[in-house]
C-alpha cells in the first residue's frame, strides 16, 4: 500500500510507550467519524504498512484503550464501538489463547476478515474521494438550457407622396362612412281612384275606345302617368270581370281597347 500524506499521520504510533498519549490524541480526530472501522482505520493508518500485513492484536490493544478512555470522558458514546470493543476483546483472547482446530473460525480467520474489512472500507473512501472530486452538475459543469424561439422584430416603412396619401385617406374614409338610407316617397295613382274614374266613365264608351283615354289629364310627372296607367289597367280587368266592360287588344304590345258591354 503506498503511503500518502494525510491528515491522521504519526497521530498513534505503535510502541509500548504510546499508552495514554495515543488514547488522548484519538480523542481529538474521533469527532465525525461514522462508525467502528473508521476508527480502525485510522490506527491502521499510521503503521505505514499494508492492511493485508496490519498487526490486528496491536489495533486490538489500542482500539480498547480508546473505548476505555472514550467511556470516561464521554458517557454518551455510540453503541457500535462498544459492539466492536467487545467483538475486538474477543479477537483478542482468541488470538493469545492456543489454537483449537476445532472452532471455526479461526482467529487468524477473524483477523484476515477484519483486516479485509479494513481494506475494503479504504476503497470505498478513495472511491468516494475520486467521486467527490468529479465536476458537479449546477456546480461546475451546467446543462444546456431550453432552445429560445427567435423574436423577429418588424418595422414597416411607406414610400408614398402626398396625393397618395390623402387619395387612400378618402377612400377610407368613404369605406367605413356611415350613411343613412332615404327612400323617397313617389306619389302614385290609386288603385281605388282608377276604379272609382273608370266605373264612371265607362257607361260614354259606346264604341272602342283606348284605355288611354280614359287617363285624368293633367299627368304631367311621367312617374305619376306610369302609375296611373298601371292602376288603370287593373281597375279595367276589374270591370271586365263584373260583366260591365268588354276588352280587346289587336296586336301584341298593341294599345288595348275598351267598351261598355252591350245588353243582348
Amino acid at each position: 500500500m503506498s503511503e500518502e500524506p494525510n491528515e491522521f499521520e504519526g497521530v498513534l504510533p505503535l510502541g509500548p510507550s504510546s499508552g495514554d498519549e495515543a488514547v488522548d490524541r484519538l480523542m481529538v480526530d474521533v469527532d465525525g467519524y461514522e462508525g467502528p472501522l473508521d476508527v480502525l482505520l485510522v490506527l491502521a493508518r499510521t503503521q505505514k504498512v499494508d492492511l493485508r500485513q496490519i498487526s490486528i492484536l496491536a489495533l486490538v490493544e489500542q482500539y480498547l484503550a480508546f473505548i476505555t478512555e472514550a467511556r470516561r470522558l464521554r458517557l454518551e458514546l455510540a453503541a457500535d464501538y462498544l459492539v466492536m470493543a467487545a467483538w475486538l476483546a474477543y479477537l483478542k483472547s482468541r488470538l493469545l489463547l492456543p489454537v483449537d482446530e476445532e472452532e471455526e473460525p479461526s482467529a487468524e480467520e477473524m483477523a484476515a476478515r477484519l483486516a479485509a474489512q479494513l481494506a475494503r472500507l479504504e476503497a470505498m473512501r478513495e472511491v468516494a474521494a475520486t467521486l467527490m472530486a468529479r465536476d458537479r452538475l449546477g456546480r461546475d459543469v451546467f446543462r444546456r438550457g431550453q432552445p429560445e424561439g427567435i423574436q423577429v422584430s418588424r418595422k414597416t416603412l411607406y414610400d408614398v407622396t402626398l396625393y397618395e396619401l390623402l387619395k387612400a385617406y378618402g377612400e377610407h374614409s368613404i369605406r367605413t362612412r356611415v350613411t343613412e338610407l332615404k327612400i323617397p316617397r313617389v306619389r302614385v295613382y290609386s288603385l281605388e281612384a282608377a276604379l272609382e274614374r273608370l266605373e264612371r266613365l265607362v257607361g260614354t264608351a259606346i264604341d272602342w275606345t283606348t284605355l288611354e283615354h280614359f287617363l285624368p289629364e293633367g299627368l304631367a310627372d311621367p312617374k305619376l302617368r306610369r302609375s296611373a296607367k298601371a292602376s288603370m289597367f287593373v281597375a279595367a280587368l276589374e270591370v271586365a270581370k263584373q260583366g260591365r266592360a268588354d276588352i280587346q287588344q289587336m296586336e301584341a304590345y298593341g294599345p288595348l281597347y275598351m267598351r261598355a258591354r252591350r245588353e243582348p
